[in-house]
């Protein structure tokens, strides 16, 4: 089975709709025949697109780490719950055991671990499709500064091929589709003087 690794908020103080989208998406996952891979948290959207997925019988594997479980913010009832130490741990094994990401609306944390997903691609690390979800137009900012970096020369053009943008559920995965794994057709190297 596939596994989409699913970066999000774990804040249950969002807006109900961005909810709303993450069951959607957990719903979708199940239709489609994908397992999620994710954070291993139960609250804020990690918790509602982990529990969409498992009350229509799909397969939902978490990665926390200790201090977080401690706390008691583990979605006990995924299929899989691996404990590990450190977040960069947790990264690790979700990049792992992943065929594809997405990121949904986020703090720090998701925009910290989706950006290390496409740096891995950049260096042609991994292959693997990535993906934002840009729900109400979240990552509209995000997307004008990496086209700032292109248009400053801080990235190349391929950079800018490295993700998809998605805007509906349905549509997170017609861009995994579309983007397949390809790598990078441009060394990620500039040439020095």
């Amino acid at each position: 089975m596939k596994l989409l690794c699913v970066y999000c908020s774990s804040s249950d103080r969002l807006d109900p709709h961005y909810g709303i989208a993450a069951e959607e998406l957990g719903a979708e996952l199940v239709a489609r025949g994908w397992g999620l891979v994710y954070g291993g948290g139960k609250t804020g959207l990690m918790g509602a697109v982990a529990r969409a997925v498992k009350a229509r019988g799909g397969r939902v594997v978490g990665v926390i780490p200790e201090f977080m479980k401690a706390r008691e913010l583990a979605y006990d009832e995924a299929d899989e719950l691996v404990t590990v130490v450190t977040m960069r741990e947790r990264k690790l094994l979700m990049e792992a055991r992943a065929d594809a990401f997405v990121a949904l609306p986020g703090g720090f944390g998701t925009l910290e671990e989706i950006m290390e997903i496409l740096t891995l691609r950049q260096l042609d690390v991994v292959k693997k499709p990535c993906v934002f979800f840009n729900q109400d137009g979240f990552y509209d900012d995000l997307l004008r500064l990496f086209d700032r970096m292109l248009a400053e020369k801080f990235c190349k053009p391929s950079n800018l091929e490295l993700f998809r943008v998605a805007t509906t559920v349905p549509d997170i995965f017609a861009q995994i589709d579309a983007a397949g794994s390809a790598p990078t057709t441009e060394s990620k190297w500039f040439q020095t003087r």
